[in-house]
């Protein structure tokens, strides 16, 4: 059996921080699929196409990275692409509080699903999204923050 991991989040943008724990969890799955799932209660910066498109260019030359958008829940994703295992990023305890709930309600819906959590390397663990999208809409330099196909695009 095949051990297929499902790195779901919101990648908007994509930053130093998801790739840090993209590269770390590659070596631990045969595949590794980001998936860009849409949440009601976010209204993205960038399109989905977009984050699909950003995450593709930096894993090309590596076939274990897959990269798709996708809505509904994350379990339900999961079955659809054989995934027994979700991904998870840890900054800080309260990510863990919050993130422990999420992984105790997939758990009763899909028993047969496991996450897992990394926790960031500590160069990366004040990078969010939200943060860096703030720093982009106030005309500030994010580029410390981003990958280079990140900031290459929004050149």
């Amino acid at each position: 059996m095949q051990r297929i991991c499902l790195f779901p989040g919101t990648f908007d943008p994509v930053t130093k921080g998801h790739i840090d724990i993209i590269d770390r969890a590659k070596s631990l799955f045969d595949k590794l699929v980001i998936g860009i799932g849409t949440n009601s209660s976010k209204t993205p910066m960038y399109a989905v196409e977009q984050r699909v498109k950003w995450i593709q260019d930096i894993y090309k030359d590596d076939p274990r990275i897959e990269v798709h958008g996708y809505a509904g829940l994350t379990v339900d994703y999961c079955k659809q692409i054989d995934a027994h295992y979700i991904l998870r990023g840890i900054r800080y305890v309260n990510d863990f509080e919050y993130e422990k709930a999420i992984a105790d309600m997939n758990r009763m819906l899909a028993p047969e699903i496991e996450t897992i959590f990394l926790t960031c390397s500590p160069l990366y663990s004040t990078i969010s999204s939200t943060l860096v999208r703030d720093v982009i809409r106030n005309g500030g330099n994010a580029s410390m923050f981003l990958p280079e196909e990140v900031i290459t695009a929004l050149k």
